[in-house]
């Protein structure tokens, strides 16, 4: 064989091993993982540490370079938006996270966006992401309620879990979900049911499928409004009205309301017991507090479940209330900020309720 034609053949041999590997690259899907902070980037004193620890102290890229096995499973970036306890997250990391994924999506480069968060807020930014985001591409979000640093972490396989269902075409238009202690749960359904286990999230109607060994199974739909059929879209908001949460109990009193009235507060979410019912010492100040514009919003504070029915313990037609449906106090608050973007009518409040 002459030298030339050997020249020839290892070119040729190693053009076709740099396309096959070429491939290979592009066959794996693009997942962005963008970091918001929390227990997941968490770290504590000494391994046995699960409950005392640090929140928001380990870097994106850090978080990646620990999970070798993401390299296989797709081709990750990471972004560093936030550093924070989510319980320090305000409308304005919302506003800045969502317009950010809402650039990502609509990259061709980009298949699937992860959000790791910390616990305490995850299912108030899952839900708000699942109303305005308008993208088939999965968004998922991810935490852990354990520290890296302690014994049996859970953190790792999370986000592992994470970006496997984010660079999955089987979680396409399924809204933004959730992927905590191997489940997949609905962005809105979704809520932190305790805060010491690791099975800590939970959906009141079920989970939506579960992911193991990095393949996914799925037995249920989201049957609400979400992401590419909402009404409401981040690119054409810019702040959100300030809504508030009132917490009801045995002897309440009307001193909440009225001071979030007189600080601004657009609308109240009545955190009620039970059917969401009014303490009949309650009802005139909220009455009163109609009359003058800001909408009352009954929901439950009920931890799985809470169901709210128009016109039963309370007559919303007469009062001009609200109900939350099945969304708890916080998820409402979130839903109550983003209609008011768009109406301040309250049937047409009512509607956005029922419907998403």
């Amino acid at each position: 064989m002459g030298m030339n034609r050997m020249r020839r053949l290892i070119a040729v041999f190693a053009l076709t091993v740099t396309v096959g590997v070429l491939a290979f690259a592009q066959a794996k899907p693009n997942v962005v993982i963008i970091a918001t902070g929390g227990t997941i980037a968490g770290a504590g004193a000494d391994a046995t540490n699960s409950a005392t620890y640090q929140a928001a102290k380990v870097p994106v890229d850090q978080l990646i370079a620990g999970i070798p096995q993401l390299s296989a499973a797709a081709n990750v970036k990471g972004e560093q938006l936030f550093q924070i306890a989510s319980e320090s997250f305000k409308n304005e990391h919302l506003l800045t996270l969502g317009k950010r994924i809402a650039v990502l999506v609509k990259q061709n480069d980009v298949d699937g966006i992860v959000v790791t968060h910390g616990t305490d807020t995850l299912e108030e930014t899952a839900y708000f992401l699942n109303l305005v985001i308008h993208s088939e591409k999965p968004i998922v979000i991810v935490g852990a309620m354990r520290p890296g640093t302690a014994m049996s972490a859970d953190g790792m396989l999370n986000l592992y879990n994470a970006v496997t269902v984010a660079g999955s075409k089987d979680a396409r238009g399924k809204g933004v979900l959730v992927t905590m202690n191997d489940e997949i749960n609905s962005g809105r359904d979704v809520a932190k049911a305790i805060n010491i286990k690791t099975e800590a999230f939970k959906s009141p109607w079920g989970a939506l499928g579960m992911v193991v060994e990095g393949k996914n199974y799925w037995f249920r739909l989201p049957a609400k409004r979400h992401t590419v059929n909402s009404e409401f879209d981040i690119e054409k908001i810019n702040s959100l009205p300030r809504v508030e949460i009132a917490y009801a109990s045995g002897n309440v009193s009307d001193v909440a309301y009225r001071a979030f009235a007189d600080a601004g507060a657009k609308a109240i979410i009545h955190a009620a017991t039970g059917n969401g019912s009014v303490s009949n010492t309650l009802v005139p100040s909220l009455v009163e507090l109609r009359k003058k514009g800001i909408h009352i919003i009954r929901s439950s504070r009920v931890d799985s479940g809470g169901f709210v029915l128009r016109n039963a313990e309370q007559p919303d037609d007469k009062y001009d209330w609200i109900v939350a449906h099945d969304l708890n106090p916080q998820k409402a608050r979130i839903l109550a900020s983003v209609a008011l973007t768009s109406t301040n009518d309250s049937k047409e409040l009512q509607r956005i309720f029922w419907e998403y």
